[in-house]
């Protein structure tokens, strides 16, 4: 069996979840996803700056009010769950955990005990951290010796495009 390690920030929509689990064709693949919880301050003021970037002015300025260290916990367990049912739901064996320090570290530890095929870095789109290399992927390929795909998350709009309607990932916090 194919296992791929799944680096989320964000809960699964039906759009991604049908995008991972058609990857490899008809190959059984099993998953392990490891869901960071919102960063530092730090990480704030990069998310404003892509915020600027993609022209959501208004995102920016409400980053600041995200959770964050243990208020994230939470919001990060409920996506977890979702991901994880997601994914079951779809006839995939799928385990996970909530990441909260060191998530590149934890990723190298799980793809070596696991003896996992490929990481998916499966996140919104970071252009300051990707333009500098110091998002997941980015650092990752350097970490693991395992093939590191980068793809970008899908939100609930693209579920209620798909005619999905979105109602299981904004049941789990996933309204963005």
């Amino acid at each position: 069996m194919f296992t791929s390690v799944l680096m989320i920030e964000k809960p699964l929509s039906s759009v991604d979840v049908e995008f991972v689990t058609t990857l490899h064709g008809t190959e059984e693949v099993a998953f392990i996803l490891l869901m960071q919880p919102r960063g530092d301050q730090a990480d704030a003021l990069l998310r404003a700056i892509d915020d600027v970037a993609f022209g959501e002015l208004k995102e920016a300025g409400r980053e600041g009010d995200e959770p964050e260290g243990a208020e994230a916990r939470g919001p990060a367990e409920l996506a977890l769950a979702h991901s994880l049912a997601a994914l079951r739901a779809a006839g995939r064996e799928a385990t996970g955990v909530v990441v909260e320090n060191h998530p590149l570290d934890h990723l190298k530890s799980v793809v070596e005990e696991s003896a996992a095929d490929e990481v998916i870095v499966l996140t919104e789109p970071h252009y300051v951290e990707e333009f500098f290399h110091r998002d997941w992927a980015s650092r990752a390929r350097h970490k693991v010796g395992v093939p590191v795909l980068k793809l970008f998350a899908h939100g609930v709009e693209d579920d209620e495009a798909a005619g999905d309607g979105g109602g299981a990932a904004k049941g789990a916090g996933g309204s963005e």
